[in-house]
């Protein structure tokens, strides 16, 4: 027998109640401030429901604001996501030119008036070579930074499109310039120069606490490896991206605190 509209309604209440009192539960214990998503699956999530490749990619990104309301109930105060890679572009050009389009969307709907970045006073930044996207993308994610950019509750980082070899490459040739600007004639380039030339550390990223990749691929397909320090937490897991949500990031999180207890 079907629900009635009163006891729907009886149930997202008691729904919304417990998940309240769960993230309640949560602050209580020590919360990463930098969590980072490699947002992997939503082709095969495609696949296996018998959907075209770009509602897979309209799902994943379903996904993305479902995640960014977890993390923000959680005072996760960065969530960085590999939105697209460079490689991408390599990709058939009818999958390209939807993920263009959808980008496009995406950004303008992510900080429209009622939006979830609004709602939640959420920052956008972009790391990565803009330059390389559409007239249309590139203005779509000036507008979206523009007018967010007084948000200040928490961040997210857009990494489209990024390569972290092609971050650490510009770093160091930046490190090399600033060397030879300054004429030394050893150009020793150290650790930090290098670190503080970071596409993140241009847009003051925090250190990252948690890297995660869906799908159950177990690789970081060149992302934020410079970042991937000794204190990162790594972890994947097998849900496809458009599927991800508290079920998966609950033990993660649960994971983070219990390894920052017993340090």
């Amino acid at each position: 027998m079907p629900l009635t509209e009163h006891a729907v309604w009886l149930r997202d209440k008691a729904i919304d109640r417990l998940r309240n009192v769960l993230f309640g539960v949560l602050r209580a214990g020590p919360i990463p401030q930098h969590v980072a998503f490699i947002m992997d699956g939503n082709r095969r999530y495609a696949r296996s429901n018998g959907m075209k490749l770009i509602q897979g990619h309209v799902d994943g990104f379903t996904a993305l604001r479902r995640v960014l309301e977890i993390c923000s109930s959680l005072n996760i105060k960065v969530v960085s996501v590999y939105a697209f890679a460079i490689d991408n572009f390599q990709r058939p050009k009818e999958e390209v030119d939807g993920l263009m389009n959808l980008a496009e969307r995406a950004l303008l709907e992510l900080c429209s008036h009622g939006g979830i970045l609004a709602e939640h006073g959420v920052r956008l930044n972009t790391v990565g070579r803009t330059q390389l996207f559409p007239p249309e993308v590139q203005a779509a994610l000036n507008k979206a930074k523009e007018l967010t950019k007084n948000n200040k509750r928490s961040v997210l980082n857009l990494c489209m499109p990024y390569s972290s070899r092609d971050e650490i490459a510009n770093a160091v040739e930046e490190s090399v310039q600033n060397a030879l600007l300054e004429g030394r004639i050893e150009c020793v380039v150290v650790h930090k120069d290098i670190e503080d030339r970071l596409m993140t550390a241009k847009v003051n990223t925090p250190p990252l606490d948690i890297l995660i990749r869906t799908s159950g691929v177990k690789r970081l397909s060149d992302y934020l490896l410079w970042q991937c320090t000794e204190n990162t937490q790594i972890h994947f897991v097998d849900t496809f991206w458009p599927d991800m949500g508290l079920v998966d990031l609950l033990p993660i999180i649960l994971d983070y605190q219990r390894k920052i207890w017993a340090q």
